[in-house]
């Protein structure tokens, strides 16, 4: 018998997620978080838009071809061609899913569609009917249903049920509705889809800060899916946080009184997975995720957390993957305590891996007293994380100062042997892009983003560059690649930061030139 209480998580961070401005992802990389997300224990995965691109269609098939217990879904528009597309790239999947959409209120009818509501309902029937012959399970989504006729949503949605939807998704796709509102437009599509075996599902988006807050609504009233992103990434200022949707629903299980099926002990390392691909940054007030969740600074707060943590934690680290605890490592550690920490902090490395750690945190500790928490999660992100490598440094020299023009000068190994090339600039970090980019051939390379931040406190702190590169074709049709790299050095971790991306280019570049080839 199916548990009335139990909410299925469906995650999109693969699809809306990877719509977030400069969350390109590579192939490898999807895969890592696919599996991650299994892991976590996601009940519906969203591989992609298969229909966006040929790499699309084999990033889905790759992992519908790896995903065992979930499902995997692909979103496709209600065009006969978008289907089949999908169902290409699905149909080996253990438990493959069609996800069709098209758009239902009057402003997207008149404006994006240019149809009538007639020839959407026709839109409807026969796009369902065909995803049916193909696939036992479809998801249907009203696009723009909260600004949708109530009404045309019914009628809608009850001739997706009549042409085998077992899926309704009610998506709030600009963020625009209120918890009170969702809870009625909620409400309303379930008196429509009555005692049918149908999943009614909730897709919010934070325009208003409001995406957990209307899922929760809609929960309340009845639906059973939600659909989110680790981290709440996504279009526009994003998606509901799944994080925060999970813990919630486990910390007020006695108010809402439902459950999913989330392993909240793979919540922080499926963060920082997330955060290190995209190169989005989780800010430090985030809840849940973020920094200082599970930090106390005011007296008050210390008194209180040393009588008993309930006073001013209503969750605990552990239960999130995380430790309140902060073991400081320093340059006489050994491999095992080094080794005992990382576990702690939740990653399960290979000799060969933790090898590669142990030696950046051997050089790392000569240069800096204490080696923090978040010190060890940047040398694992660059020793275990790296793109395949073409251009490697050697050595970085700069100047600049009052008085001085700002210069520097790179070598870098790459074609088996190493090319040195001088830049200048307004700066000496600007410089040293000036001469990577001469080194390398990339003189055409634009960047994009480029944030640098401390790890921890105190003088002694690594910095940590992200950054963002395009070029290499037209602007419009530019690739965006990422690099993050860290070090004592805001030069150094900025070159290396900026190195990586190339290399992040180039690896993109080969993956679209086999994917050229073999169609």
């Amino acid at each position: 018998m199916t548990d009335p209480n139990r909410v299925f998580i469906f995650d999109t961070t693969l699809r809306d997620g990877e719509q977030s401005p400069g969350a390109t992802m590579t192939l490898e990389e999807k895969l890592r978080i696919a599996r991650k997300l299994e892991e976590l224990g996601v009940d519906i995965l969203e591989a992609g838009f298969p229909a966006a691109s040929p790499g699309e269609v084999e990033s889905v098939r790759r992992i519908a071809s790896v995903i065992e217990r979930a499902q995997v879904a692909g979103l496709c528009r209600t065009r006969e061609s978008d289907i089949r597309t999908s169902w290409e790239a699905l149909k080996d999947a253990a438990h493959p899913r069609l996800h069709i959409f098209i758009a239902t209120s009057k402003l997207h009818m008149e404006h994006k569609l240019k149809m009538d509501p007639q020839q959407v309902l026709d839109e409807v029937r026969r796009a369902v009917s065909l995803g049916r012959e193909l696939c036992d399970t479809i998801e249907f989504s009203a696009e723009d249903a909260t600004r949708s006729e109530l009404g045309f949503l019914g009628e809608v949605f009850d001739l997706a049920i009549e042409c085998g939807a077992s899926v309704l998704n009610v998506p709030d796709t600009v963020g625009y509705t209120m918890p009170s509102e969702y809870t009625k437009i909620i409400s309303e599509v379930k008196k429509v889809v009555g005692s049918r075996p149908v999943t009614i599902s909730a897709h919010c988006h934070n325009d208003l800060g409001l995406a957990v807050a209307n899922s929760l609504a809609a929960i309340a009233a009845g639906a059973r899916q939600v659909e989110c992103c680790v981290n709440g990434i996504g279009e526009r200022a994003g998606n509901a946080a799944l994080e925060e949707l999970a813990m919630a629903l486990r910390v007020r299980n006695d108010l809402v009184g439902c459950h999913t099926g989330i392993n909240t002990k793979e919540i922080a390392s499926i963060s920082q997975l997330v955060s290190d691909i995209t190169g989005l940054l989780v800010g430090a007030n985030k809840p849940v995720v973020g920094k200082n969740a599970f930090s106390h600074e005011a007296g008050i707060h210390q008194h209180g957390m040393m009588a008993d943590r309930r006073t001013y934690e209503i969750m605990t680290p552990e239960e999130v993957g995380r430790t309140e605890s902060r073991m400081v490592l320093g340059k006489h550690s050994g491999r095992h305590a080094l080794q005992e920490r990382l576990t702690v902090l939740g990653y399960q490395l290979g000799k060969r891996e933790l090898d590669g750690v142990f030696d950046r945190f051997k050089a790392l500790a000569d240069r800096k007293k204490n080696i923090y928490d978040e010190d060890l999660t940047a040398l694992v992100a660059d020793a275990v994380y790296d793109m395949p490598t073409r251009f490697t440094l050697k050595h970085v020299e700069f100047r600049g100062g009052d008085g001085q023009k700002p210069w520097a000068k790179v070598t870098i190994a790459f074609d088996g042997a190493d090319h040195t090339a001088e830049g200048s600039g307004n700066g000496p970090v600007n410089a040293s892009f000036d001469a990577v980019k001469k080194c390398t051939g990339n003189e055409d390379v634009v960047l994009d983003d480029y944030q640098l931040k401390a790890l921890t406190l105190g003088s002694d702190a690594q910095a940590r560059a992200s950054l963002a590169v395009s070029g290499g074709q037209s602007r419009s049709q530019a690739i965006q690649s990422r690099g993050q790299a860290t070090d004592s050095d805001i030069v150094k971790a900025s070159v290396l930061a900026f190195i990586k991306a190339l290399n992040h280019k180039a690896h993109q570049e080969e993956i679209s030139k086999r994917s050229a080839d073999r169609a």
